[in-house]
């Protein structure tokens, strides 16, 4: 096990660079020019070559790529071209942001869909079953931005239940409650946008478990429905849900970016969507590469929880 994970850590390299090069080229190719945003109508032809000139701008894309990874590999991920502050200042402040964001959204999530599909998949073709399929058919017809005016609406201008804006009310800073205030409609709206394709996945792989040998056997024993599908159908379930939780890495650091920025949250997502904006390439850079690294090692989280929960699977890597 520890061999295959020192392989995969050794061909993510590779993997990381080439990523790098793709996005950087595509960046530099595509329309529109950061210089654009310090231009004035005052400013003069050789005012705004020498900016491009101080950015570096005016260089060949292969020479400004290895000034930029050379920075990368010292932990330099520069400065924004837009507002000049540091790229990884501003990432320490608000990965913690997206993550306080995305995590319990997403493990609820997980245990809503898990209830949601094992009762589908138990109770298949049944009232429960159609219920089921009927929400999440609807769920995932509803656009993410649709539901959360409609959440914004009701909750925040009808009912004045909860804020709508921010991650604090301005001059509460720091108040753990009004953040669990802030926090709700946002959560709801991201875990509603997760639920329907996991409670899908996890119905399919519930309907291949009930159908196997030795669930036929446990309701010939007699075994009841709660202890079938918790302590037999629940484990091999599990198995492509640990898929789902590898792959969903990277969303702790991108961010939602609907969801951020319609609610004004101060995380990843929105200083991602601010930075193509404003055509600020060091920031839209520096949440590329963190992007693309979580997805690979999220392809090895993945793997490795395969191996903790069914032994079968590292056992057999063991063998090679």
């Amino acid at each position: 096990m520890i061999r295959h994970i020192a392989k995969r850590l050794l061909f993510t390299i590779p993997l990381v660079l080439a990523v790098t090069i793709v996005c950087f080229t595509l960046i530099q190719i595509a329309p529109g020019d950061p210089v654009t945003n310090f231009i004035t109508p005052r400013m003069s032809s050789e005012v705004i070559a020498s900016t491009r000139m101080k950015y570096g701008l005016d260089r060949p894309i292969y020479v400004q790529y290895f000034y930029w990874l050379r920075n990368i590999l010292q932990g330099d991920f520069g400065y924004s071209l837009v507002t000049h502050e540091s790229i990884s200042k501003n990432l320490a402040s608000r990965i913690p942001a997206s993550a306080v964001l995305i995590v319990p959204a997403y493990f609820a999530s997980i245990i809503v869909s898990l209830v949601l599909g094992l009762l589908s998949a138990f109770r298949r073709d049944k009232i429960a079953d159609k219920a089921v399929d009927g929400f999440t058919s609807i769920a995932m017809s509803i656009p993410i931005f649709c539901l959360a005016f409609i959440v914004i609406y009701l909750f925040g201008y009808i009912l004045k239940l909860f804020p709508i804006f921010g991650m604090y009310t301005i001059g509460k800073e720091g108040d753990f409650a009004d953040f669990l205030r802030h926090l709700v409609l946002p959560c709801f709206v991201l875990m509603f946008a997760f639920l329907p394709e996991q409670t899908r996945y996890i119905r399919s792989s519930g309907i291949r478990e009930m159908v196997q040998d030795y669930v036929i056997v446990q309701r010939s024993y007699g075994a009841g429905a709660f202890e079938i599908l918790v302590k037999n159908v629940l484990r091999n379930v599990m198995l492509p849900v640990v898929t789902l939780l590898g792959l969903s890495l990277p969303l702790v650091v991108t961010g939602a970016f609907v969801t951020e920025n319609i609610f004004a949250w101060p995380g990843v997502g929105t200083y991602f969507v601010n930075a193509i904006k404003g055509s600020d390439y060091p920031v839209v850079m520096g949440v590329l590469l963190l992007s693309s690294t979580l997805v690979i090692l999220g392809n090895l989280l993945s793997d490795i929880l395969y191996g903790l929960v069914d032994p079968r699977i590292r056992l057999g890597r063991g063998r090679e």
